[in-house]
C-alpha cells in the first residue's frame, strides 16, 4: 500500500451538494498489481483459529481438539477412572468405598493403560510440542506427571507380580485423577470461551464467486472470479458485490462501503472514481476496470495484516503456563536430586519412591484447575454485563491496560449518516412546507446528504414538492424551481459571498458535534438550517472523563478528515487523535505505541480496524459492527455500549487478582510439599507420605474451586 494515499472515507465536513469531492474515495492503485484471486481465497485460513492457538494457550494442544471432542474425551475418561478409583488405593491409602476382588489388580492396569494412552493423548501432544519448542509448560508438567504414575505404576505391578510379597506401591489412583481434573479443565476453559472462526475466511467471503466479463467486443460471459485478470472489464449490478479493487468506467451509484471499512455511509460513485473489491453496489449499473486482483487487493493486504497481527500476538504465554514451566523445573531438579540423595542414603527402591513421590505430588490437580475455573466464572459475568470474551489472556491483560485507541464510527458515533436537526430560521414558512422544498430538490439526489434528508422526510411522512430546472451549483450545492419560486441547499460557503448572516452560536452547537451544515433558501430568503452527520453517543463524552480518571490515555482513529476528528475529540475530551487513516495506518499506530512499551486496546467494528483489533494486546469489537473486526477481537461489546469497556477494565482487574490467587493456591501446595516428598525433612525424622500429599493435594484444589466462586464485578 502506497504511503501517500488520501482518505479512504468520506469527508463529510466539507461536503457541498454540488461536487461531493470529500466523498470520492482515492482507493489503492494497484497499476503494478497482478495476481490471481485464488491466491486470496488459498491463503492459510485454517491456521489461525482465534489468538488461542499457540504453546501457552491449553498448553500448545493440538487445537482440532475443539470443545466437542474434549467433552467427549472427558465423559469416555471419567467411565474409564470411576473402576480404577473405586479399585486402587489412593497413594497406599485404601479409601472406605474402595474395594478389590481377585484379579482387580488386572482390571485396574487395563483400563489405565487405555485411560493413559486415550485420555492422555492431547497432553502427550502437547508436551512433546512444548518440548521440541524447548518451551516446557502445564502439558509437559501433566505429560510427566501421568507418565510417570502409569511407567511405575506398571513396574510395580509386575514386581508384586514376580514377588507377590513385595511392598510397592502404585499410583493408578492418581493416574486416573489427574487426567479426568485435567480434561474437565480444558473442557470448562474452552466452552466458556467463545469459539472464534477464522476472521480470514470471513474476508475472503465478502468477494462472489461468479462475475460477469466483457469482452473486447461488448460481449458479456460470466466467469469465476479466479479467473479474473489485471485489466479485465467487469459489469456489477445493482445490489451486487465488487469483485475486485478497480475504476469505474460507466455509471454511478451509491455503493455501500460498511463491510469494507466499518463506516455505515453510503459512498457516491462515479466514472473514473476508484472502487474497493468486498463494498456492495447500490442502484446502479457500473462496468469496472480491474486494477488489482489476488494477493494485491486490498481485501488481500488487510488479510495478510490480520495473519500477521495473529501470528506475532499467538507468542504471548499465559500466567498458568509460565508458573507450570517453573514448577516442571523445580519438580524435575527436585526429583533427581532426591533420587542421588537417597540412592547414596538408603538404596535404590527407596531412592526410586522418593523421585517417583516428587514428580506425583508435582501434579498439577490445583493448577490445572485454577485458571479455568475463574475463567468460566468472569465468562459468565461478562456475558451477564454485555461482554463476549474470546481469548482467555484478554482477562490477564486487561489489568495492565493503560492507552485505549478508539475507532470514531460506530463506536463513539451511532455511525447513521442522518438528518440531526431541522432549524426554521424564518417565519416565512411553516416547518412542514419548508421541508417539501428540500425533498423537491433532494428527491433526484443519490449523495449520502440527498439519502439523509429523504430518510427524514419519510419518517416525518412528508411528501415532497416537486421541483424543476434542478442544478449544481459548484462548490456550493443545489438550486432548481419549486412551487414557483427560486430555491437553494448551500453551505455555508455561499452564505458568506451572499452575505447572509447566521448567530454564530446557533453553528457552533452544531458545528461542535461534527455536522454538517447547509441552509434553505426560497426567493433569496434565508429559510432555514440543516445539520446533517454522525450523532456522538450520549455516553461516550462520560466514557472518556472516566477512563481519564482511571490514568488510561484515550486515543481516537479514524478514516474521517482531521478536521471531522478534531471536532469530535475536543468535544470528547480527547487530545490524542489521527484521521485520515488507513487500515495500515491504523495498525502502524498501535504498533508504534506496543513498541513503545503501551499496553493497548484498540476497540473498532470494522474491516479497516481488524488489522489492529488483532495486534493490539486486547482488540475490543462493537458487537453492531462487521463479522471481520468482531472475529479478529479478543473481546465483543454485544451492547455496542462504551462504558461496557469500563465494566471489562474492572473485571480484568478483579479476575487477575483471583488467577493470581489461585495460582498460589495451586503452586503453593507443590512448594511446600516437593520439598517435604524428597525428603529435605528427613534428618530429623520427618519424611512426608504420598498419603498425605495426596490430602493436601485434594484441599488444595478444593480452595481454589471456592474462592474462584467468589469472583464478581464491582461496577
Amino acid at each position: 500500500m502506497k504511503e501517500d494515499q488520501k482518505e479512504m472515507k468520506m469527508d463529510h465536513s466539507s461536503m457541498d451538494h454540488s461536487s461531493h469531492e470529500g466523498m470520492k474515495m482515492s482507493g489503492m492503485d494497484h497499476s503494478n498489481h497482478s495476481g490471481d484471486m485464488k491466491n486470496m481465497e488459498g491463503m492459510d485460513h485454517g491456521s489461525h483459529g482465534g489468538h488461542g492457538d499457540h504453546p501457552g494457550e491449553m498448553g500448545g494442544m493440538d487445537h482440532s481438539m475443539h470443545m466437542g471432542n474434549f467433552k467427549q474425551k472427558f465423559w469416555l475418561s471419567l467411565i474409564l477412572a470411576i473402576p480404577i478409583i473405586i479399585l486402587s488405593p489412593m497413594m497406599g491409602i485404601h479409601l472406605p468405598f474402595q474395594f478389590t476382588f481377585p484379579g482387580s489388580n488386572w482390571v485396574v492396569l487395563i483400563l489405565a493403560t487405555v485411560l493413559f494412552i486415550y485420555g492422555g493423548q492431547p497432553f502427550l501432544s502437547g508436551a512433546k510440542m512444548e518440548l521440541k519448542m524447548r518451551n516446557p509448560g502445564m502439558m509437559t508438567l501433566i505429560a510427566m506427571g501421568i507418565t510417570v504414575s502409569y511407567v511405575y505404576s506398571l513396574y510395580a505391578f509386575v514386581l508384586r507380580l514376580l514377588h507377590p510379597n513385595a511392598q510397592t506401591m502404585d499410583f493408578f489412583w492418581e493416574l486416573a485423577t489427574l487426567i479426568v481434573i485435567m480434561l474437565l479443565g480444558h473442557w470448562i476453559e474452552m466452552s466458556a470461551i467463545s469459539n472464534a472462526s477464522s476472521a480470514l475466511k470471513q474476508l475472503a467471503e465478502l468477494l462472489p464467486d461468479q462475475v460477469v466479463r466483457i469482452d473486447a467486443n461488448g460481449k458479456e460471459e460470466t466467469v469465476s472470479l479466479q479467473d479474473v485478470k489485471k485489466g479485465d472489464h467487469l459489469m456489477v449490478k445493482a445490489g451486487d458485490k465488487m469483485p475486485a479493487d478497480g475504476v469505474i468506467l460507466a455509471g454511478s451509484s451509491i455503493v455501500d462501503e460498511s463491510a469494507v471499512t466499518g463506516e455505515s455511509r453510503g459512498v457516491e460513485k462515479k466514472k473514473g472514481d476508484k472502487v474497493i473489491g468486498g463494498s456492495v453496489n447500490g442502484s446502479g449499473t457500473m462496468t469496472i476496470q480491474v486494477s488489482a486482483t489476488g494477493q494485491e487487493g486490498y481485501l488481500a493486504q488487510v488479510m495478510e495484516m490480520v495473519k500477521k497481527a495473529q501470528s506475532e500476538k499467538s507468542r504471548l504465554e499465559s500466567l498458568s503456563d509460565r508458573v507450570a514451566k517453573w514448577l516442571f523445573y523445580v519438580a524435575l531438579s527436585a526429583g533427581i536430586l532426591a533420587f542421588v540423595i537417597w540412592l547414596f542414603v538408603a538404596d535404590l527402591s527407596s531412592a526410586l519412591e522418593r523421585m517417583v513421590t516428587v514428580f506425583v505430588i508435582a501434579c498439577p490437580h490445583a493448577l490445572g484447575l485454577a485458571i479455568p475455573l475463574v475463567v468460566a466464572r468472569s465468562t459468565s459475568i461478562a456475558a451477564k454485563n454485555g461482554l463476549l470474551l474470546k481469548n482467555r489472556n484478554a482477562l490477564e491483560n486487561g489489568e495492565a491496560i493503560n492507552m485505549v485507541m478508539l475507532d470514531k464510527t460506530g463506536t463513539l458515533t451511532e455511525g447513521n449518516f442522518k438528518l440531526q436537526a431541522f432549524e426554521m430560521l424564518s417565519d416565512e414558512y411553516p416547518e412542514k412546507t419548508a421541508l417539501q422544498y428540500v425533498g423537491a430538490l433532494e428527491s433526484s439526489g443519490n449523495h449520502p446528504i440527498a439519502v439523509g434528508i429523504m430518510k427524514a422526510l419519510k419518517e416525518k411522512n412528508i411528501t415532497p414538492f416537486t421541483a424543476s430546472d434542478v442544478k449544481n451549483l459548484s462548490g456550493v450545492g443545489l438550486q432548481g424551481t419549486v412551487e414557483g419560486k427560486e430555491t437553494l441547499i448551500v453551505n455555508e460557503k455561499y452564505l458568506k459571498e451572499h452575505q447572509l448572516a447566521v448567530d454564530p452560536n446557533k453553528l457552533k452547537t452544531f458545528e461542535e458535534k461534527g455536522n454538517t451544515l447547509s441552509f434553505l433558501i426560497i426567493d433569496s430568503e434565508l429559510i432555514a438550517l440543516l445539520a446533517l452527520g454522525d450523532e456522538i453517543k450520549p455516553e461516550a463524552k462520560s466514557f472518556i472523563h472516566e477512563l481519564k480518571a482511571r490514568g488510561v490515555t484515550p486515543v481516537m482513529l479514524t478514516g474521517d478528515n482531521p478536521k471531522a476528528a478534531e471536532v469530535v475529540a475536543k468535544y470528547l475530551g480527547i487530545d490524542d487523535f489521527h484521521g485520515g487513516l488507513l487500515p495500515d495506518d491504523k495498525e502502524k499506530i498501535v504498533s508504534s505505541y506496543l513498541a513503545k512499551g503501551k499496553k493497548v486496546m484498540m476497540v473498532g467494528d470494522g474491516i479497516n480496524d481488524a488489522p489492529s483489533l488483532a495486534k493490539a494486546t486486547i482488540g475490543m469489537a462493537i458487537g453492531a459492527g462487521t463479522d471481520i473486526a468482531i472475529e479478529s477481537a479478543d473481546v465483543v461489546l454485544t451492547n455496542s455500549d462504551p462504558k461496557d469497556i469500563l465494566h471489562f477494565l474492572n473485571l480484568a482487574k478483579q479476575t487477575k487478582r483471583k488467577m493470581v490467587q489461585n495460582l498460589w493456591w495451586g503452586a503453593g501446595y507443590n512448594i511446600v510439599t516437593i520439598p517435604l516428598a524428597a525428603g529435605i525433612l528427613a534428618p530429623i525424622g520427618f519424611i512426608l507420605s504420598p498419603a498425605v500429599g495426596a490430602i493436601l493435594m485434594s484441599l488444595s484444589t478444593v480452595v481454589v474451586a471456592i474462592n474462584a466462586m467468589t469472583l464478581h464485578l464491582n461496577k
